[in-house]
């Protein structure tokens, strides 16, 4: 289940480690979304729940706790993330799935109260083998406001030998009451070099492009490139490059199959770029496309550019379930375009 740590995190580990010996009842991992904040956070679980872990404090792998742990098993253990996330709701470990009414029903993005409070009979009973019981709960920013109050009041008056694991992208969007009861853990992007030498390793091809495109996150690279979406990432990029509202509806039609959030999450990062080039001569997203990005900024006017960031972030939060996909993409395309008619 809980992979060994990645190149870039044994500095974090060892940071956390140092809080063995009094280890917090809540520890809050922050950083980029796609650096294996999760991944480290299980790992994290699985040392606190070892029965025999190695000097530097990571898990033994064969103990019988670490067995457990590795088939999402361990009596002591809960995961709670967004139904979403979730590949298998009945895999053991993970606290009581939620039951909907609607077997149709779209899984939930958030986490809901309902989660929070199925965590109460595992924390008010003995731990099975007279040691911690550990919570992964991640993302924190997908608890809604009544889970998170309910999160709250149990960060206030922790269960003895618990342990929260939050893990988060973004800690702005958490409630300064819950940032306040957990001891927090930066995770900064890996150095370009380390990142990339591991992609290679991972077996992505052109692993350059992909790792620039996520912005310099490794696990959000080898997702993308795993998901088979070049094909579709390189017309709507070839389109931007040199926008032409003729070539709207065969673009659209092209990119019809993919997710309209991947489309405006790449639109939106192309525009950072335009914006990012033309004040400060920087591209992070797209540096294959310097010239054409550089070309382009030359023409557009600044406040073109900002209104255009603004509603692709406006366009973000309906990304997931527009009435129509294509019809949605047709027209972010369409106002792109505009920019430089």
């Amino acid at each position: 289940m809980s992979d060994a740590l990645l190149p870039w995190q044994p500095a974090s580990w060892a940071e956390v480690m140092q809080l063995r010996g009094r280890f917090p009842h809540a520890l809050l991992l922050h950083g980029p979304e796609g650096i294996g904040k999760t991944r480290f956070g299980e790992r994290l679980a699985q040392s606190l729940l070892c029965e025999q872990p190695l000097a530097d404090g990571q898990p033994c792998d064969v103990c019988p706790a670490c067995g457990w742990f590795s088939q999402y098993a361990h009596p002591d253990y809960r995961r709670v993330r967004p139904e979403n996330l979730d590949e298998s709701a009945s895999e053991e470990g993970d606290a009581e799935p939620v039951k909907t009414a609607k077997a149709a029903k779209a899984p939930s993005k958030e986490i809901r109260i309902e989660q929070i409070r199925a965590l109460g009979d595992f924390m008010n009973v003995s731990t099975h083998r007279r040691g911690r019981r550990v919570v992964l709960l991640h993302p924190a920013e997908a608890l809604n406001a009544v889970a998170s109050n309910a999160l709250l009041k149990t960060l206030e008056e922790p269960p003895p030998d618990t342990v929260f694991i939050l893990v988060s992208h973004n800690i702005d969007r958490l409630l300064p009451t819950i940032l306040s009861r957990c001891r927090k853990v930066p995770m900064s992007l890996p150095e370009p070099g380390q990142a990339l030498a591991w992609l290679k390793s991972q077996g992505v091809d052109d692993a350059e492009s992909w790792l620039a495109e996520q912005g310099g996150a490794p696990l959000a690279a080898l997702e993308e490139a795993e998901g088979g979406s070049r094909e579709a990432i390189d017309a709507l990029l070839s389109h931007l490059a040199k926008p032409s509202a003729d070539a709207v509806l065969k673009t659209a039609d092209i990119l019809q199959k993919s997710a309209p959030s991947d489309v405006t999450g790449w639109l939106q990062r192309w525009l950072y770029d335009l914006f990012s080039v033309k004040f400060s001569g920087r591209i992070r997203y797209y540096p294959k496309y310097r010239r054409e990005i550089e070309a382009l900024a030359l023409r557009a006017d600044a406040r073109q550019l900002l209104a255009a960031l603004k509603q692709m972030s406006d366009r973000r939060a309906i990304a997931d379930h527009p009435l129509s996909a294509k019809l949605f993409i047709e027209d972010m395309l369409l106002d792109y375009s505009n920019v430089f008619a």
